[in-house]
């Protein structure tokens, strides 16, 4: 299979690596940088233009939506892109309407995912296409997911990314408090990805086809019912303390009241079944 990859930078270089060592697959390479280029050639890729490369599938990992257009422009008609930059929205769309076939396949897993092939790929498009591409997608990541039409696979992203960052700012506002009550920063840390590798972390809550309110009778009523008894209980008593220490906490305040309405049962519950 002849691939194409254009944009060897911290996360793309790894994964034209994954490719260039994968069996079956024909890599050619392309950069503004020539140092990664050399790097891949040194692996088994070629070095070839966009506009050169002729090609099964085009793997794009670049900066930003314009780039993406610019290799877009530059690649030979028919070719399949496999646009794996996190874009706007309607940027895969707007590709295919110019008469592309695309796939929009956005990564999660950072630099060490795509170094070990641990990748999760959010795919949007058609099925042929999701079938054509398959050998690079498997080759780039352990977890693919078909996620809908052109489109479902950068708004799968954007999603995940939204809970990412968000929980990035919450990480901050518990570091604040944790530095006020003079713990270590860094213990917290290594307790947080110690029982976030066992519990799931934010995904443990994440079973459910809809964030409809729950009968009473479903099965994740009573579950998520306890973890907001248990959640307020804590959230109560971090907020106590942190207007104890002055330090100002408004995602917890935010959370006491959103967290189960967003699970999809009432607050105020005092039906918890146990300490965790």
């Amino acid at each position: 299979m002849r691939v194409g990859f254009v944009g060897l930078g911290n996360i793309g270089k790894p994964m034209a690596l994954r490719l260039a060592q994968a069996e079956g697959i024909e890599l050619q390479v392309d950069d503004f940088d020539p140092a990664p280029v050399q790097e891949l050639v040194a692996a088994g890729a070629t070095a070839m233009p966009v506009a050169e490369m002729d090609v099964d599938v085009l793997s794009v990992m670049v900066r930003d939506d314009d780039q993406v257009r610019d290799v877009a422009k530059r690649a030979r008609p028919g070719t399949l892109l496999l646009v794996h930059s996190t874009v706007a929205p309607g940027t895969p769309g707007e590709l295919a309407a110019s008469g592309h076939r695309v796939l929009d396949a956005p990564v999660s897993g950072g630099a060490m995912g795509a170094a070990d092939g641990s990748l999760a790929l959010m795919v949007g498009g058609d099925e042929d296409a999701f079938a054509a591409a398959a050998p690079v997608l498997d080759a780039l990541g352990s977890k693919v997911v078909h996620a809908g039409p052109i489109g479902a696979g950068t708004r799968f992203k954007l999603a995940r990314n939204m809970m990412h960052f968000i929980a990035f700012t919450a990480a901050t506002e518990a570091q604040r408090l944790a530095e006020a009550a003079g713990l270590s920063l860094k213990d917290l840390g290594d307790v947080v990805r110690h029982t976030d590798a066992i519990t799931g972390g934010p995904g443990a809550i994440m079973h459910r086809e809809t964030t409809a309110p729950l009968a009473e009778d479903d099965f994740w009523f009573g579950v998520f019912t306890n973890v907001t008894s248990l959640g307020e209980k804590d959230l109560g008593f971090a907020i106590g303390l942190a207007d104890e220490l002055g330090v100002d906490v408004p995602l917890a305040r935010l959370a006491v009241d959103r967290l189960g309405p967003g699970l999809g049962v009432p607050t105020g519950s005092t039906t918890g079944r146990g300490e965790q």
